[in-house]
């Protein structure tokens, strides 16, 4: 006996199901054999002309999506799901306001079509409109609880917000559901690290890390997240590991040397921190140089450019290295920004200063400052430490002594400084509230004076003689710490200023401070006279001026520094 034939209605079910199959199982031209042969007998077939749209889409062929899904939508325009992913392809085809749209009369035909108002708050989240996005994807899990997709978007738009909180809190709730989520404990790890909780941010990246051991970002960011937890041998660890999956890897050979070097390696870290010209920011913003890198090599009688980089702490911390070029016979040429030019013409064995943008001079060889200690084959053993090797001008320096002196200015004279670059590229957790400083005010026998550039914030009623109107250089900051018995900052470029000065100086240091001041020292092999007051745990600075005052009470009973 025959069979009877399958009817047509059977038939294109039966390979619409199969089709599906092969489709969600990643056989794609399979599926797509067998959309097309459903279309060549019913060219009009809705969800045939859907998901071979949804196929293209996701093979990258988006004007044929387009065209398939528009031809789904005029066979079925009444069904939420072909809109949306209308939406999604107008979106690929960089069409947001027509994939809004979309999106909208998805949610229009059905309000309760969860994935319509994620699709939504998807897009508006690529846009940055946060507020609106945050509203989408609460919609969207008000209707299914349950949504993955919504609700880590969601995660996304409050991390954004800088609500780190309730970011943290939707990791988890992920995580609930699916805990072997590399991506998600990583992302739990990253909210974390936001909110200073460091031992638990470590955790979280460790999962990460154990669930996708070879996954390059997620060792990155355990890294950084032991820096942060001011352990350097755990973060050098994890960037060995990063640079042995990927040794082309400019970044992670950076983060390892600035690891090294905070652990006191200067020998290694300096090597891996010259990898820092081959990562995007140095490519764009590095001018090149028709000579060749000094790398220490001998050159006595040749001409050596030695160039500014990075901010003026560097530039002040570094500068050392030239006159210890020119005893090696080189000449000495030294560009630096405008603001350090004055101060600069007192170092020692400079043939010309010049500053950025101006002309290159003849020379024979360049060097950055940076990479000037690896130059020298700089260890922690022998770090020249030398000072004072910048000095004030004396006729200034004098014209600030009698300012003072108009200033009552008897006793000791401590200058402070509680604020650097406030971008926070650069601030990175540094910079102090002025209120913070009031346990200092206090104390008997003292006379503060104000090093903050003029600008930042001075909040009525601090008690500081305050000069900084009109100071536009660091010479002219350097003339005024002449005067000065003790100068207390947090790491800014004057902290770099008054070391390089000879000048006592105490550091206000954040917990995850700067590599070039290492872990587990209060002293500093860069700067004899520097003491440091470190954050006993992220971002109490209130230990920290306790700590101060009471070492200032003792200098006040004392009478010298």
């Amino acid at each position: 006996m025959h069979r009877p034939p399958e009817p047509p209605a059977e038939q294109m079910g039966r390979l619409l199901g199969l089709a599906l199959q092969q489709h969600q199982a990643g056989q794609l031209a399979a599926a797509e054999r067998l959309y097309r042969r459903i279309l060549a007998a019913d060219p009009r077939h809705a969800d045939t002309l859907h998901l071979l749209g949804v196929l293209a889409h996701q093979t990258g062929r988006f004007d044929l999506a387009l065209d398939l899904i528009r031809q789904a939508i005029l066979a079925a325009p009444a069904a939420p799901l072909l809109h949306a992913n209308l939406g999604n392809v107008l979106e690929s085809l960089g069409r947001p306001d027509d994939a809004a749209a979309s999106h909208r009369h998805s949610i229009e035909l059905d309000p309760a079509f969860a994935e319509g108002h994620k699709h939504l708050g998807t897009l508006l989240f690529e846009q940055g409109r946060l507020d609106a996005a945050e509203a989408s994807l609460r919609q969207a899990l008000e209707l299914r609880p349950d949504y993955h997709d919504a609700r880590n978007n969601l995660a996304s738009v409050l991390f954004c917000q800088n609500r780190m909180e309730e970011a943290a809190d939707c990791y988890r709730v992920l995580l609930a559901a699916d805990p072997d989520d590399a991506q998600t404990h990583l992302n739990l790890g990253a909210a974390l690290l936001a909110l200073e909780r460091l031992d638990d941010a470590v955790a979280a990246c460790r999962q990460a890390v154990a669930l996708r051991p070879d996954w390059t970002l997620a060792l990155t960011r355990l890294g950084t997240a032991h820096m942060r937890l001011a352990d350097p041998a755990e973060a050098i660890a994890c960037f060995r590991g990063v640079t042995r999956l990927e040794p082309d890897n400019p970044e992670a050979h950076v983060d390892l040397g600035l690891a090294l070097l905070r652990a006191g390696d200067m020998a290694a870290g300096w090597q891996e921190f010259e990898w820092r010209w081959r990562t995007r920011p140095f490519l764009e913003t590095g001018r090149p140089y028709p000579r060749p890198q000094w790398r220490g090599e001998a050159a006595a009688g040749q001409t050596l450019l030695i160039h500014t980089e990075q901010g003026f702490g560097d530039m002040l911390q570094f500068c050392r290295y030239a006159p210890l070029a020119h005893d090696r016979g080189l000449r000495v040429i030294v560009e630096a920004p405008a603001p350090l030019l004055r101060l600069l013409r007192s170092l020692r064995g400079v043939a010309t200063l010049m500053t950025g943008g101006d002309p290159l001079p003849p020379f024979d060889l360049h060097c950055p400052m940076l990479s000037l200690p690896l130059a020298f084959g700089t260890t922690l053993a022998d770090v020249p430490a030398e000072v004072p090797y910048l000095s004030a001008s004396p006729e200034e320096a004098a014209a600030f002594a009698a300012r003072l002196a108009g200033h009552g200015a008897d006793g000791l004279r401590v200058g402070i400084a509680w604020a650097g670059n406030p971008e926070p590229e650069f601030d990175d957790r540094r910079s102090i509230a002025p209120d913070l400083l009031a346990p200092l005010w206090t104390i008997p026998g003292l006379v503060f004076v104000c090093l903050q550039e003029a600008g930042f914030s001075r909040p009525a009623g601090l008690p500081l003689i305050d000069l900084m109107d009109g100071i536009t250089d660091f010479a002219a900051t350097a003339a005024l710490i002449a005067n000065l018995h003790l100068v207390v900052s947090a790491d800014t470029a004057v902290v770099h200023l008054a070391g390089a000065l000879g000048k006592p100086v105490w550091l206000l240091n954040r917990f995850d401070n700067c590599w070039r001041w290492m872990t587990g020292r209060d002293d500093s092999p860069w700067y004899p006279a520097l003491r440091s007051f470190r954050q006993p745990r992220p971002g109490d600075w209130t230990s920290v001026m306790a700590d101060v005052a009471s070492a200032l009470r003792a200098l006040a009973a004392k009478g010298t520094p």
